[in-house]
């Protein structure tokens, strides 16, 4: 992907064109770099801060209690101002967490808000901490051997969530200078029996971090060739602290709860370790960016399938690269490997093929997504008119399209399509198919769903626009691309269709597919 957290050249992969095909570099290849090994944490904590903790209550009435505009961050200040990182990616409720923060002001305060409806307002004040001294954290560590930044800096308090609804949370961190960040916690659920998952894609935010200067797409220099091969969840996240949160994931669960649906939540790290939120669930939802994924990770979200889980997949590029989890100085699977096109660097490249940090779809083990997504990620960058196929499929119900109504902007910026010469799962049906330019070559990009045997229904969007498209045309910020109110409606609306038909539960039951058309819609397989 690019600097922009998107797909492109500069990272290896072959034209877009060319979805079978990686051109590797050289210079990388053959230097032997080692892996992540895990260190013991032997930083001091200091005692747990007071907290406010908030009053359980039941989740089906969590999403229409007072909410508060407040949530936002409203003044970022200069990088050093505040920033910081949880020593877990997700909790249970109950469960404590450590928090790191550097500041250069003298005191700050946390701020937990849970993402939600809440009558519009988007979030929830479920706790806030005293008053706790502010100190500049000391220069973070750097591994040669894969490049890894790890900022290791001891703990500056402990976070109770007794009391907190599962859901995704925004940690904000406010100096007393005015100056704020975002600490993204999911406080996961245990049990996703009969409601949709909420899968959340940690791996990929971490993927594209710069914070030290180095995420798995560039170095401190800006170049390739001298990226990190390992990424460390023990640092704070770039930018506002959970941008890819912000823009790829908070829309679609600000719908979902609006919607009334039972809800749960998890992580795709999480997954990775034990599947057992997905047993019995009616359906998971892999939200707007979701690059990658572990082997692990990939099995149990197909075995959730073809148990009968509906999916979801609500982006384009998703379960791209194979990777691994790796223990970090504070806890287990902190650290993300990927080798990418230096795989035969990978320590596992001779002994372990299997578990080679490279595409999916690569060899030494190529196992193309599409076998799981029915798409195929083909390319960055594109911009075109989304373009309705199916006019009549159950998924636009109410939208009020016909054949060939276009939405400008809504592909982008990477997209997916039915590859008809890789692994596609039967019946399928193309529900639009886009024209577009993609590094100077014609393409498509499709939307697709199929179903299968054990009763599950598959939808993938194939454009990574299709969360950001949840709040274009409104003033609730983000980056909407030229996309307009029209688009919205239609993107909201065909959302609402596919989360309530999965929220009923195996969809083959009742919306099967039945109106196979990849080789209609591709008469020619090139």
């Amino acid at each position: 992907m690019g600097p922009a957290g998107q797909g492109g050249p500069e990272d290896g992969t072959a034209p877009a064109w060319q979805p079978g095909r990686r051109r590797f570099l050289g210079a990388c290849a053959g230097l032997g770099l080692a892996s992540v090994t895990a260190a013991a944490c032997d930083a001091a904590a200091p005692p747990p801060e007071r907290h406010r903790p908030a009053v359980s209550h039941r989740p089906e009435a969590e999403r229409d209690r007072p909410g508060t505009p407040e949530w936002r961050i409203t003044s970022r200040g200069p990088a050093p101002a505040i920033t910081g990182y949880a020593d877990r990616v997700s909790v249970t409720p109950g469960e404590e967490c450590g928090l790191y923060v550097s500041t250069t002001a003298s005191s700050f305060r946390v701020s937990a808000f849970r993402v939600g409806w809440y009558g519009g307002a988007q979030a929830r004040l479920v706790w806030s901490s005293e008053r706790t001294r502010g100190r500049v954290q000391p220069e973070p560590r750097f591994l040669p051997g894969t490049r890894t930044v790890r900022a290791d800096w001891p703990r500056t308090l402990t976070l109770g969530t007794a009391g907190w609804p599962e859901g995704a949370y925004l940690l904000r961190l406010e100096a007393d200078s005015g100056h704020q960040r975002y600490v993204p916690l999911i406080v996961r659920s245990t049990q996703g029996t009969g409601r949709t998952v909420l899968m959340h894609a940690p791996a990929t935010w971490q993927a594209y971090n710069r914070w030290g200067g180095y995420s798995l797409y560039a170095g401190a220099s800006g170049a390739y060739a001298a990226r990190s091969l390992a990424v460390s969840f023990d640092r704070p996240y770039d930018a506002d602290g959970a941008e890819k949160f912000m823009v790829y994931e908070r829309a679609a669960v600000v719908l979902a709860e609006r919607l009334g649906i039972p809800l749960a939540h998890t992580t795709g790290t999480d997954v990775h370790r034990d599947p057992e939120v997905l047993r019995g669930a009616a359906a998971v939802v892999c939200l707007g960016h979701d690059e990658y994924w572990t082997p692990e990770q990939r099995r149990h979200v197909t075995q959730a399938r073809d148990a009968g889980t509906n999916v979801l997949f609500l982006g384009a590029n998703t379960c791209f690269r194979r990777v691994r989890l790796e223990s970090g100085e504070t806890q287990p699977a902190r650290t993300v490997v990927c080798y990418k096109s230096s795989l035969r660097a990978d320590p596992c490249y001779t002994t372990q093929p299997a578990l080679v940090t490279t595409d999916f779809r690569q060899a030494p083990a190529p196992d193309p997504e599409s076998s799981l997504t029915g798409v195929l990620y083909e390319g960055y960058p594109t911009d075109a008119p989304y373009v309705v196929h199916a006019a009549n499929h159950w998924l636009y119900e109410g939208t009020g399209v016909r054949p060939g109504d276009g939405f400008d902007h809504l592909v982008g910026v990477e997209y997916d399509r039915v590859t008809p010469t890789s692994p596609v799962p039967e019946p399928l049906e193309i529900t639009a198919h886009s024209p577009l330019v993609c590094d100077g070559r014609r393409s498509h990009s499709d939307s697709a769903y199929y179903t299968t045997p054990s009763g599950a229904g598959v939808f993938a969007t194939g454009t990574m626009r299709w969360v950001e498209a949840l709040m274009a045309g409104t003033a609730d910020g983000g980056r909407h691309h030229g996309m307009d109110a029209r688009t919205r409606d239609f993107v909201t609306r065909t959302t609402e269709n596919a989360m309530r038909a999965f929220a009923e539960g195996p969809a083959a039951h009742h919306r099967p597919a039945v109106r196979p058309n990849v080789s209609e819609v591709y008469r020619d397989p090139a």
